[in-house]
């Protein structure tokens, strides 16, 4: 029965998993891949133009401008030849793609040199820096993403497999950062991408070379087996050798997360106090080992009980040997506790409510503003109103408010009251009406006659 089971399993996959009918011949996956090893005329073009492109991107940490540079550039062509030289012992294609991909990496950097020269923006971004600590994980990225290139290479259906790995192994942003640590002579970001470089290129490379064999390319029949065996030896250290800085970076990153999500529990739950608060804190972890920093706002308390009571706990967060350093009352802090986000959202809540403030209270002077043009200007008008109104003595606009008790409303209207010598007939309180409001820009104004006001 069990037999029956694992005979039936085995065929389900193999029909799943069968390749033969998918992949094209050795010779044509070869051509394919010997076409795009060569960097000479268009292709070393294009490549200048992606390194720019993405010079542009990093500079301006525009995610989307970078992924089209790495979807135009031909960088994959030499790597993945590299692979396949090395999988069929074809010493001569080994040394081809080893040339153009060495130039193609010295152009690309000396291209991202020039552009960060002269970029009016040398700061660098977050995608500038994330080329520059490369880990395990970036090690496995470029083994699968070789893996998934050379089947697709293989493959009768390309699909946009290569477009993928491109994307996915990113090798022209660590170029062009490594040339941006050139331009501004920072050899940390030229070390740290360079390695990330190298680290692809590698496993890209190791990656093509057992999916080779997988397919079982035949080798070339000239090959000398020692020589063979030499550059095997080679390929193999060098890869380890690779590895290993990747290891221990990977180490030091798990254990600064550790680190800091220690740290998250401890602050959360022994910071605590009902008139005092936490501020901002960070976590550091250099050459002079781990250290806790908190900004405390509220009422102040003895530092020194404080410091002894908060260390007793460290141990029950796996925080032993950790140091910390406690800002309350006028303590000094630093530009980055300053930044922290808890001062931030203080400070966004305040601009914003002046904000408010402010559009309220230039609504306010636009209004005044305009009442005192319109009802300032009836002593302005009071000559020019005797011409074309012999009979007005005295004149004055303002607005009042009239309330209606019956259906519990009110509303403001405009008044112009006014003295005359004989009395106004109807028409002539119309025609002053229509007078008022285009003289003074009223949409409507009533015009009220009063007895003498000024004696």
């Amino acid at each position: 029965m069990a037999e029956n089971f694992w005979t039936k399993l085995k065929s389900l996959t193999g029909n799943y998993f069968a390749l033969a009918p998918y992949l094209v011949t050795q010779q044509e996956a070869e051509a394919s891949i010997r076409e795009g090893v060569s960097f000479r005329g268009t292709n070393l073009i294009i490549l200048v133009l992606a390194i720019f492109i993405a010079s542009l991107g990093l500079n301006t940490n525009s995610t989307a401008v970078i992924i089209g540079a790495m979807l135009i550039s031909p960088l994959m062509g030499p790597i993945i030849g590299i692979g396949l030289g090395i999988g069929i012992t074809d010493f001569e294609l080994l040394k081809r793609s080893l040339r153009n991909l060495v130039v193609a990496a010295l152009f690309s950097m000396l291209a991202s040199s020039l552009y960060f020269l002269i970029s009016p923006v040398a700061e660098g971004h977050s995608e500038l820096l994330a080329r520059t600590s490369p880990t395990i994980y970036d090690v496995l990225i470029g083994f699968f993403g070789g893996g998934a290139g050379i089947v697709a290479t293989c493959s009768r259906s390309k699909g946009n497999v290569i477009p993928g790995v491109a994307i996915a192994t990113a090798l022209m942003p660590p170029l062009c950062t490594a040339g941006y640590g050139l331009a501004t002579l920072q050899m940390h970001y030229f070390l740290g991408a360079s390695y990330l470089f190298i680290i692809n290129s590698i496993f890209i490379c190791l990656a093509t070379f057992i999916g080779v064999k997988l397919f079982q390319f035949k080798p070339v029949t000239a090959a000398n087996p020692e020589r063979v065996k030499r550059i095997r030896r080679i390929t193999y250290t060098v890869a380890l050798l690779t590895l290993l800085p990747s290891v221990y970076l990977t180490y030091n990153m798990m254990r600064m997360n550790r680190f800091e999500l220690n740290a998250g529990r401890f602050i959360s739950h022994e910071c605590q106090w009902p008139d005092t608060h936490v501020l901002s804190s960070s976590e550091t972890w250099g050459k002079d080992g781990r250290q806790i920093n908190l900004t405390l706002i509220g009422k102040a308390m003895p530092q020194d009980s404080l410091l002894i009571a908060l260390s007793s706990r460290l141990h029950f967060y796996n925080l032993e040997g950790t140091k910390l350093k406690i800002f309350q009352g006028d303590a000094p802090m630093s530009v980055d506790e300053l930044k922290s986000a808890a001062v931030s959202d203080i400070y966004h809540i305040s601009q914003t409510a002046i904000q408010s403030k402010q559009a309220e209270i230039d609504s306010l002077t636009n209004i005044l503003a305009a009442d005192r043009a319109s009802f300032g200007a009836a002593a302005d008008i009071l000559p020019e109103l005797r011409v074309v109104f012999p009979k007005v003595n005295e004149i004055a606009v303002t607005k009042a408010v009239f309330a209606n008790p019956a259906e519990g409303r009110t509303d403001t209207v405009n008044i112009a009251l006014i003295h005359t010598a004989s009395g106004f007939t109807a028409a002539g309180k119309t025609e002053l009406q229509r007078y008022l409001e285009a003289r003074l820009k009223l949409d409507e104004i009533k015009v009220i006659e009063i007895p003498r006001v000024i004696r």
